[in-house]
């Protein structure tokens, strides 16, 4: 996916962006839309006439990105013409992104769903055709707030099978300028007329569902999503250790998989989130290895590390300057001495291409696709220790318990060395253990209920500040190169130095702070009270 792909990706124009739709079953083809005039503001209700939609959609054999809830389309007719990935979003949004019409899938989009597809080669696998007729709703001030589509849709499948699907279906589209409440109120109107929801999920999906006849080995993740079973969706809740364990790294190894996108489309704090579930996924393999069978897990956990570490390299970098420019901003005109901000400019924008670049090298790699692979296999073939069959709430307290002595050992540690560098490593590694002890404590959230929940709040308030600490230990290393830049082009490095000063200031007294936090952090750490759980 090269430099020009990803913006076209990123500025596609009027087929790019994030929408919500709600969906109705209809009762029957000839159910009438209800006049919808006056509802929740809506000034106008106007008929825009049938639309004819012939689209193909493209997954993998196995139905991969369907079973992620992604779809991917070709429209070859129409002002619709072109090609369409849409990737679940927030709060039930979809982001689509839109390329312009092209005889195969375009790279560009096929680097998207990667983490999906895993290198399965991207093959037609439905056709949709239909008829909808829109309406198209506005506000006092001819805003379209809404957009309303009866689609009477045909589905056959491309595999071979010929199986084929009819149905009718009515769905709710916000506008730009649409309000929540006139569109809860549209919502209420239409569910009046038409009581019950449409299924979830994108109409290419139910398609799927509606045309299922079999379900593949490698895809059955995927049939069992379409075909409404448990897929990667909510599952009972957990009983066993083990269940909850593997509900967690579920999650999270989902999550890795669902912001490759958006890594690669940088998008914000995208690899922050990427980074974040990496290292939740680590942080439980390594609690709770007690219940896993290490010479499996171990190795998943190592190539973890390494992941982590890879967009480390981009997100630390992200994070620096975005401190840096805050403490330029800060400063009053007069102590800006020199080129200050072009200098940060260029010093950041060298560093940030490459750490992009490297980011993006590291997506597109044979190992990491292996590691995802690697962590399939872990999901669909736990390797559970007989300890797993205990019951949550037995055998998962003494896992974060022993992860908050192995905080407290570092923190303790940390306090008793002089301040220098020394002690900056040794606060760095306590921050570590704050963030496995915060997981540990998350993972066993539903097993363990508030409890939990309060102590990992508390292991984050204490790995925030201590994060701060680090934070400001790099922030004077880059502020010393960049006074040794300046200095060397004949620039003043007054600044520079009065930047180092306030960090070195700064670190100094979140250093003093520390015993205070850690000492009303530890007194309510998580015990165990004759089979309860109680704050301590």
């Amino acid at each position: 996916m090269g430099d020009t792909e990803r913006r076209t990706v990123r500025k596609a124009g009027g087929k790019s962006g994030r929408k919500t739709v709600r969906t109705y079953e209809n009762p029957g083809r000839d159910a009438a839309l209800p006049d919808l005039t006056g509802v929740g503001g809506v000034a106008a209700v106007l008929p825009q006439g049938v639309a004819e939609l012939d689209t193909v959609h493209y997954d993998t054999a196995d139905l991969r990105l369907a079973a992620a809830s992604v779809t991917l389309r070709r429209t070859a007719d129409g002002d619709a013409a072109g090609w369409l990935l849409e990737l679940p979003g927030a709060d039930g949004a979809r982001d689509a992104i839109g390329l312009p019409l092209s005889g195969t899938v375009p790279p560009a989009l096929a680097a998207l769903v990667r983490s999906r597809a895993r290198g399965a080669a991207l093959v037609p696998v439905l056709r949709l055709r239909t008829s909808r007729d829109v309406t198209r709703l506005f506000d006092a001030r001819d805003a379209l707030v809404a957009e309303v589509g009866v689609d009477t849709v045909q589905a056959r499948r491309l595999d071979g099978s010929g199986a084929t699907a009819e149905w009718t279906e009515t769905g709710l589209a916000p506008g730009e300028d649409a309000a929540p409440a006139l569109l809860d109120a549209v919502d209420a109107a239409l569910r009046r007329s038409w009581p019950r929801r449409g299924a979830p999920g994108p109409q290419a999906v139910r398609a799927l569902e509606r045309t299922a006849t079999e379900r593949p080995g490698r895809g059955e993740a995927a049939a069992e999503t379409t075909a409404g079973g448990p897929g990667p969706g909510p599952r009972p809740g957990p009983v066993t250790a083990g269940d909850q364990v593997l509900a967690y790294l579920r999650e999270q190894a989902d999550a890795v998989a669902a912001h490759d996108p958006a890594v690669r489309r940088d998008l914000p704090d995208s690899v922050h989130r990427m980074r974040v579930a990496t290292r939740r996924l680590r942080s439980a393999l390594r609690t709770y290895r007690a219940l896993l069978d290490r010479p499996v897990t171990d190795p998943v956990a190592g190539e973890l590390k390494w992941l982590a570490a890879c967009l480390g390299v981009d997100r630390d970098h992200e994070v620096l300057a975005l401190r840096l420019r805050a403490r330029i901003d800060a400063l009053p005109a007069d102590l800006l001495l020199g080129p200050v901000r072009a200098r940060l400019r260029s010093w950041e924008g060298i560093r940030r291409a490459g750490a992009r670049a490297h980011t993006l090298a590291v997506l597109d790699s044979a190992r990491y696709l292996a590691l995802l692979d690697a962590l399939d296999a872990v999901m669909a073939d736990p390797p559970l220790r007989p300890a797993a069959a205990a019951p949550a709430r037995q055998a998962l307290p003494g896992r974060v318990l022993k992860a908050h002595a192995r905080l407290a050992g570092r923190v303790d540690r940390a306090l008793a060395l002089p301040p220098g560098r020394e002690r900056d490593r040794a606060l760095h590694e306590a921050r570590k253990a704050a963030k496995r002890a915060r997981y540990a404590a998350e993972a066993a959230r539903p097993a363990l209920g508030g409890t939990a929940e309060r102590y990992a709040a508390r292991m984050k308030d204490v790995q925030a500040h201590l994060g701060d600490h680090q934070d400001s230990v790099l922030a004077r290393d880059a502020l010393r190169e960049l006074a040794r830049e300046a200095h060397a082009a004949g620039e003043p490095t007054f600044t520079w130095g009065l930047l180092y000063g306030g960090e070195a200031a700064l670190a100094e007294r979140l250093e003093r702070e520390l015993p205070k936090l850690w000492s009303k952090a530890s007194a309510h750490r998580i015990r165990a009270a004759r089979g309860r759980w109680t704050p301590g």
